[in-house]
């Protein structure tokens, strides 16, 4: 039975990538240091036989967790805190040095760890690479647009960092590496004070609150329901010919955040109104990525409609 490692494996994300893999019958060790990962994430997965758990910032030397991580096979590196939202206390900007260290010192002892044991490694990194695009699309190949000192750079720059420290084991020591970046994600197990638009604006909705929109709205993301990205993270780690590659994983239906707020409006029949605040600085103007890769090496694209997935989203936070 093949061994999977999920550093960050109590997160939002890492927590619908646990199921997917019991489901599909791995064994699966879950670390997460719970700084914004959360053990309710994965309370439905502890029973599991195939399933294990252990608290762990991945920043500390592993060693002592030799017994345990020794025969992983797969290594997903999911953790770090990632909402942007600097009035949330869940942010990367609230663990701005957490952040940092997760995607430098973490990914040198994962990437250290997938060397030792021989086996595949996948990096988690973000459109946040890209900073405030000067193009539109952004392809794998655009090298991005990113203030290196700005508010968001602690975390736009460890992910650049983390991707050099995975292809720089990859060139030196031929580590099977590949690289995810991921754009808007949304679904099911999003911590409701996360911050970020989607859990906001449907928190807010649900309650009849005034919904928050930074800025005029005009700006632009593309969400991506979580189920689709788990299956695009799943075919980058086991498909052939993945190693070496970096792939843009997201929903290319590109929204304005304006748009995003009356649609779940509408979704929720909630009688909010729309407010404005100040942009904070650095918010990037246009996130769309260009997943023409994707759909050629890994045959994936998103499935989910927007609609479909606000609707599984919001009733999530209905039921809590």
């Amino acid at each position: 039975m093949a061994k999977v490692l999920v550093a960050g494996g109590a997160g939002f994300i890492g927590s619908h990538l646990c199921k997917r893999l019991l489901d599909g019958g791995y064994s699966v060790v879950c670390l997460d240091s719970l700084i914004t990962g959360n053990k309710d994430n994965i309370a439905e997965l502890i029973d599991n036989p195939r399933f294990s758990f252990v608290t762990r910032d991945i920043t500390q030397s592993l060693s002592d967790l030799a017994g345990t991580l020794s025969d992983s096979n797969y290594i997903f590196h999911l953790a770090s805190p990632a909402s942007p939202n600097q009035k949330s206390e869940r942010s990367y900007m609230a663990f701005p040095i957490e952040t940092m260290l997760a995607n430098s010192l973490g990914t040198y002892h994962l990437v250290s760890l997938a060397k030792e044991n021989n086996a595949r490694f996948l990096y988690v990194s973000s459109s946040e690479i890209y900073g405030d695009p000067a193009i539109s699309p952004q392809p794998e190949t655009y090298w991005g647009n990113v203030n290196p000192n700005g508010p968001r750079s602690v975390y736009d720059e460890g992910k650049r960092f983390g991707e050099a420290m995975t292809f720089g084991y990859f060139r030196k020591y031929d580590v099977d590496s590949r690289i995810i970046r991921i754009f808007n994600t949304y679904g099911p197990k999003l911590h409701k004070e996360d911050g970020r638009a989607v859990t906001a604006f449907i928190n807010q909705a649900i309650h009849n609150l005034p919904l928050t929109i930074f800025g005029d709205g005009k700006q632009t993301r593309s969400f991506c329901y979580v189920d689709d990205l788990v299956e695009g993270l799943l075919r980058a780690m086991f498909m052939d010919k993945t190693t070496g590659e970096v792939f843009n994983l997201g929903n290319p239906d590109e929204r304005t955040i304006l748009d995003l707020a009356k649609l779940i409006k509408v979704l929720t029949g909630s009688t909010s109104e729309i407010v404005f605040e100040p942009l904070p600085k650095d918010d990037p103007t246009r996130r769309k990525p260009d997943i023409s890769k994707a759909k050629r090496l890994l045959g994936w694209e998103p499935k989910v409609s927007l609609e479909e997935g606000l609707k599984k989203t919001i009733e999530y936070f209905r039921n809590l």
